[in-house]
């Protein structure tokens, strides 16, 4: 949305997701990643993404919102749907949508008749310029807090066990220097981006020779951004110890990821499990 509008809505949600409220979220997370990593058991070869990845911005947001913790897989087929089912014919997108909401309804309702200490309370009681948000700006916002934290954020950990399962050095490098890890994670935010956003051109213009007219659609590609040459040395490269990182994974200006504390708490905390407790791995045939 665009201000002023943006501005006030925007607001409603910080307080949630500064560096203390996401710190108070640590322990149980870094205990559900080891429960995740005992669940996997004695085997040869596990799927890291949907075994492991998958599962932990999914509890971590249903534990935030007041959700059913063994909801989990329905946000990861809603997940798909949104965001995979986007060439679906309209009919079946919207029956997959309405299904959705009429999940995060339910969950209103039942947050309306016993109040909770968690974040569907908390905007169910909110306001807005003097009035309480509609049930529909709850529901809205719920759903773009499961679309955009949680698939951002397990392609985020899912990628970067990727690149160390296929490059032994780094692997072997934050697993003697756990310390390298918070910059690490910065360049594998940096060059595996899990966003590329959608935004409306504002006017008619011209930008290197291309025409664009006012409400035409463009992509916004970040991950294109944080490999511009002219901004990074090296911008193909992921470089673990890179200490000048001013990377657009989480978008920039107004707009900018307000869920980027949570995440880089869900990304840090995955991979220091993961590294505590299998240091070496590879990359399957």
């Amino acid at each position: 949305s665009d201000p002023p509008f943006h501005h006030d809505a925007r607001k409603l949600l910080l307080p949630t997701f500064t560096r203390n409220a996401v710190a108070k979220l640590e322990p149980a997370t870094r205990a559900f990643c080891h429960q995740l990593i005992d669940d996997l058991g004695d085997v040869e070869v596990v799927d890291a993404a949907a075994q492991y990845a998958q599962h932990i911005p999914t509890r971590v947001i249903a534990q935030m919102l007041g959700f059913p913790v063994e909801d989990g897989p329905k946000f990861r087929t809603y997940i798909e749907d949104t965001l995979e089912g986007i060439n679906l014919p309209p009919e079946e997108r919207l029956a997959k949508v309405g299904a959705l909401f009429n999940y995060l309804l339910e969950q209103i309702r039942a947050h309306l008749a016993n109040p909770a200490e968690d974040l569907t309370t908390y905007l169910i009681e909110a306001e807005l310029n003097g009035q309480k948000l509609d049930p529909y700006h709850v529901a809205g916002t719920i759903s773009l807090m499961l679309v955009a934290g949680i698939d951002t954020t397990w392609s985020a950990i899912g990628a970067s066990l990727w690149h160390l399962a296929k490059t032994p050095a780094d692997r072997e490098r934050l697993v003697a220097d756990p310390a390298l890890l918070p910059t690490a994670m910065e360049e594998f935010l940096r060059a595996f981006a899990p966003v590329t956003m959608g935004r409306l051109v504002k006017q008619d213009m011209t930008w290197h020779g291309v025409e664009m007219k006012a409400e035409d659609w463009i992509l916004l590609s970040f991950p294109a951004a944080n490999r511009d040459p002219e901004k990074f040395e090296r911008a193909d490269e992921v470089v673990i110890d890179r200490e000048v990182n001013k990377h657009a994974a989480f978008g920039l200006g107004i707009h900018r990821c307000v869920g980027s504390h949570l995440a880089r708490m869900e990304l840090r905390v995955a991979l220091e499990v993961w590294l505590e407790r299998i240091p070496q791995f590879s990359l399957a045939d």
